[in-house]
């Protein structure tokens, strides 16, 4: 029996995952052998245990075989101290559980190309996975903080710094990917300015000489940048910081017509799993109707796919998810003139009932 930690957070997270959950409750009813339990992590961790990762959720992950979360963060928790915010919480989740290896897919469903803001041509077609590094980086690297300085004013400091060894296996895992999909792989750094970049890529380049069927090539940051938008399906796997990641994934969502369809993963060694939408929380839509769930529940097929080794299960939920697409069925967010615009809720009916 498989079990999931489902970790709902804030804002439109609950409604998410409770769409996400109708997915495996119909899958359960046929026969997957799966089980869940329910735990707090962000603002609602806090709210529950004066933390956002409170230990009773930790624990609960751990013990997991994979972990379901929706999204965290408030605009109610911006005056917390740093240590105390929602978004805290999930960074930690990451490094406790070792998740260092973030796929984001960006792939654009052919009913949807009308709404992705490049032209049919460029677009049509697409599918890049962009593997993050999560687990290093300027986000956890230190020293880091904010000092006074003799002048009087005062000065914000965060360092950038990886090891051989957390850029081998980041490495490795993307290579790994690239393999069983285009034999393409694209490396992206600032190794023009940034020393941690030289070392990335000289890394990237020693890890390279054992999958000798992969093409490799290297490309700054700001150029990847500009190129996802000039031409992106020169693009099959890219690899790249923390911080990179971060941006670039973003960018690459919005190819595809909206955050709202973009499930992601991140893997420790073992493949033991995280998966999460690639939005936020979206509290200005809380509690609406109007949030697409349709990330949350792709994010579900990964899970299945990639940390439960259950396929056929996760080859059904993206089936299912193009049917509704090709029922002209939309939410606010990937909804173009003529189509018929349904909630959260009846979205997530929806794919049951293409099931």
């Amino acid at each position: 029996m498989n079990k999931i930690a489902v970790l709902p957070g804030d804002g439109i997270g609950p409604e998410i995952i409770a769409e996400a959950l109708k997915v495996l409750d119909a899958l359960k009813a046929d026969g997957l052998e799966i089980e869940w339990q329910e735990a707090p992590i962000g603002g609602a961790g806090y709210d529950a245990a004066g933390k956002p990762l409170p230990d009773d959720t930790l624990n609960l992950a751990r013990q997991a075989d994979a972990v379901l979360l929706g999204a965290v963060g408030g605009p109610q928790y911006d005056t917390l101290e740093r240590d105390l915010r929602p978004e805290r919480g999930l960074l930690a989740i990451r490094q406790e559980l070792s998740l260092f290896s973030n796929l984001r897919p960006a792939i654009l469903y052919p009913q949807l190309a009308d709404a992705s803001s490049l032209k049919h041509d460029l677009v049509a077609g697409l599918n890049i996975m962009i593997v993050r590094e999560l687990t290093g980086g300027i986000y956890f690297g230190q020293p880091r903080g904010i000092r006074d300085l003799d002048s009087g004013e005062q000065q914000g400091y965060n360092t950038m710094v990886y090891s051989e060894s957390e850029i081998e296996r980041i490495a490795r895992s993307a290579f790994d990917i690239a393999q069983v999909r285009g034999k393409k792989l694209c490396s992206v750094d600032k190794a023009n300015v940034l020393e941690v970049s030289e070392l990335w890529r000289e890394t990237v380049d020693r890890v390279a000489k054992d999958y000798p069927e992969v093409e490799v090539s290297h490309m700054y940051v700001d150029n990847a940048a500009m190129q996802l938008v000039r031409a992106p399906k020169q693009f099959d796997v890219m690899v790249t910081t923390n911080l990179f990641g971060d941006i670039l994934s973003d960018i690459a969502a919005m190819l595809t017509g909206s955050i709202g369809m973009l499930p992601s993963a991140s893997l420790d060694a073992q493949g033991k799993g995280m998966y999460e939408p690639v939005h936020g929380s979206a509290p200005d839509i809380a509690g609406k109707d109007a949030a697409n769930p349709l990330a949350t529940i792709l994010s579900v097929a990964m899970m299945l796919r990639y940390s439960l080794g259950e396929t056929a299960a996760a080859d059904r939920i993206e089936d299912a998810v193009g049917k509704v697409l090709s029922q002209g069925l939309r939410t606010a967010d990937i909804a173009a003139e003529g189509d018929k615009t349904i909630g959260t809720k009846a979205m997530g009916d929806a794919v049951v009932a293409a099931l």
